[in-house]
C-alpha cells in the first residue's frame, strides 16, 4: 500500500469534499493519480446514490435566494432523509448554490420526468416539421431530433443543466449525486419557484 502525502490528501478533499478516509483510500487505489482518485470517488458516490434512491426523503429545507437589488428571487425545496443531514453545512451550502443556480439559469422543471409526454411529443413534431424536405434518411432525421431534444433538456431541466458552481463537476445531477455519496442519504431537489418583477 503506497503512502499518501498530506498535500495530495488536502487537494483531493478540497476538490471533492469527500471525507479524509475516503480520499485516502481513493489515492491509495489510484496510485496517487489525482484524476483517477476523483473518478473513484465519483463512481463510489453514484453507487451510494443508486442504493439510496428508493428511500423516503421527507425532511429537508426550503431555501431562498434574493438577487440584489431585490427584483428577482428563488425558493427551492430540497429533501433528505433526516433532520440531522438537513442541518449540515454541506446540505445547506448545496441548497443555497442550487437556489443561486436557478436564479442565474432559469430552468422550466426539475427533471425530464416533470415534462409532459404531450409537450415532448409536440416539440418532436415541430423539429420534424422544420427538417421536412431536407432529403435526409429517416434514421438520420431521428438522430438529429434526438440531439436537439437533448439540447432542450439541457436548457429546460434543472438536473440536466451544467452545474454553475463548478462546471468541471458536470451537471446539477452530478453535483447532487456527489452530495448523496458524501452525506449517505437520499437527497431530492423537489421543486422550485422563481419570481421576478413584472413576470
Amino acid at each position: 500500500m503506497m503512502a499518501v502525502d498530506l498535500d495530495s490528501l488536502k487537494q483531493l478533499r478540497k476538490a471533492t469534499g469527500a471525507g479524509i478516509v475516503d480520499c485516502k483510500k481513493a489515492l491509495e487505489e489510484s496510485g496517487g493519480d489525482m484524476q483517477k482518485a476523483i473518478t473513484i470517488l465519483r463512481e463510489k458516490g453514484i453507487k451510494v446514490a443508486s442504493k439510496k434512491a428508493n428511500r423516503e426523503a421527507d425532511e429537508g429545507l426550503v431555501v431562498s435566494y434574493i438577487h440584489p437589488p431585490g427584483k428577482m428571487g428563488v425558493l427551492v425545496e430540497i429533501n433528505c432523509e433526516t433532520d440531522f443531514v438537513a442541518r449540515t453545512e454541506d446540505f445547506k451550502n448545496f441548497a443555497r448554490k442550487v437556489a443561486m443556480h436557478i436564479a442565474a439559469y432559469p430552468p422550466v422543471v426539475v427533471s425530464r420526468a416533470d415534462l409532459s409526454e404531450e409537450a415532448v411529443e409536440a416539440e418532436r413534431k415541430v423539429l420534424m416539421a422544420q427538417l421536412e424536405g431536407s432529403g435526409k434518411p429517416p434514421e438520420i432525421l431521428e438522430k438529429i431530433i434526438d440531439g436537439r431534444m437533448e439540447k432542450l433538456y439541457e436548457e429546460a431541466c434543472l438536473l440536466d443543466q451544467e452545474w454553475s458552481d463548478n462546471p468541471e463537476v458536470g451537471t446539477v445531477k452530478d453535483a447532487l449525486t456527489d452530495l448523496i455519496g458524501k452525506l449517505r442519504e437520499n437527497i431530492i431537489i423537489n421543486r422550485f419557484a422563481r419570481f421576478s418583477i413584472g413576470h
